[in-house]
Parts: structure tokens; C-alpha cells; sequence
């Protein structure tokens, strides 16, 4: 979906896609890449649609990302395995699902934090993540999945895979004592790749 009064594209993958096509909605296992951007859903900050297909019931969350930060010029929502996995656990944190395991989630992505769950679509669920006191540019939906935001789709889609990496990573270390960067360690990172990282509480 793009907007049309600021100009920015959203992009949804799997079962939330909003992009056009001449063929059946695309399976779980869609390529991001196969997207196209003038085939997508036009809306505006309102939700309000202009041109192109029906969004998907997602858009919401898409809408709110734009809300939060001016700088957000895509969106990516995906039910990618291991983050979908990952949102059905505990977060590590109030403020992040995922711990700074790798210098790459904490580069790429930053802090993201555990939205309640809620059903697909519940507009509640955008309204949770736009009410949110610090900034992110990711979300992990409880029993659900990842939405990413970025400055571009590139961005946005290759920090939705960091996110799948990170999750697979945290899956797979479970409950064995594990080194996380240091508070200091992630928020220079952060600072330095244009991300949010705030130590845990």
C-alpha cells in the first residue's frame, strides 16, 4: 500500500499482502521481491483508500508506523516461522521481544517490542503500537508475527529478515545462559546505525 499524501509505500508479505495481481492471492511463502510497488494499495494517513486494490485487513498497523516516525517510507508485515514462534514467548524486555543478541538485529532493527495479542486486523492492536512511549521501528505481534518499518522497502524487508534470524537464534539458545551485547555495547550500535536501542528496565 502506498500513501498518497506523503508519497510512502507499505508493503505486506504472506497472507496480508496488498499488492495487485492477476493471480490468486499469494501463499504464505511469497517473495517480497516480486512486489510491485504501482500495484499496490493508495491510501491516505486516514486509512482512507485512493486508488489500487482493497488493502488488506493489516493496514492499521502499516498506517501507524507512517504515524510514528516521519522518516518511515515502508512497511513489511510477515508470519515468517521463527518470529511467529517467537511472539508466542515471553519478552525479553518491556521495551523488546528479542534480546541484542548480534551486533546485526540491534543495526538493522533495534528494539522491538511485544505487542498483546489481538485479532488479525483489530485495529486496537495499531492503536497499542502508536500509544507506545519510546520509539522502535519493529514490532513483534503476540501470537502472530513481525511488522517492520523503514526507509525503504529494501530496508524495511531486509530488517524483517534480521528479525527472523534473531528470533531463530533466540529459539534455538532456549534457556541456556547466553551473552547478550552489553547495555552500552547495543546503544552505541544504535546510535552509530540510526536505530533504538534503550536498556532494559
Amino acid at each position: 500500500m502506498r500513501c498518497a499524501r506523503c508519497g510512502r509505500s507499505a508493503a505486506g508479505a504472506s497472507t496480508s499482502s496488498t499488492a495487485r495481481r492477476s493471480t490468486p492471492r499469494p501463499a504464505a511463502t511469497s517473495d517480497l521481491a516480486a512486489l510491485d510497488p504501482e500495484n499496490l494499495s493508495v491510501l491516505d494517513l486516514d486509512g482512507n483508500r485512493l486508488d489500487g486494490p482493497a488493502p488488506s485487513k493489516e493496514y492499521p498497523l502499516h498506517l501507524a508506523f507512517y504515524r510514528r516516525e516521519d522518516a518511515t517510507r515502508a512497511v513489511v508485515h510477515l508470519h515468517s516461522r521463527h518470529a511467529a514462534a517467537a511472539s508466542c514467548r515471553a519478552p525479553w524486555s518491556e521495551r523488546s521481544a528479542l534480546p541484542p543478541l548480534t551486533p546485526y538485529f540491534v543495526m538493522r532493527v533495534g528494539q522491538i517490542p511485544l505487542l498483546p495479542y489481538a485479532p488479525p486486523g483489530d485495529p486496537a492492536q495499531a492503536a497499542d503500537l502508536e500509544r507506545l512511549t519510546f520509539p522502535c521501528r519493529a514490532a513483534l505481534l503476540q501470537n502472530h508475527g513481525p511488522v517492520v518499518a523503514g526507509t525503504s522497502l529494501r530496508a524495511a524487508a531486509e530488517a524483517a529478515v534480521e528479525v527472523e534470524e534473531a528470533s531463530a537464534l533466540h529459539l534455538l539458545l532456549g534457556d541456556r545462559p547466553v551473552r547478550h551485547l552489553t547495555p552500552a555495547e547495543a546503544t552505541a550500535l544504535a546510535r552509530k546505525y540510526g536505530t533504538y536501542w534503550e536498556p532494559a528496565s
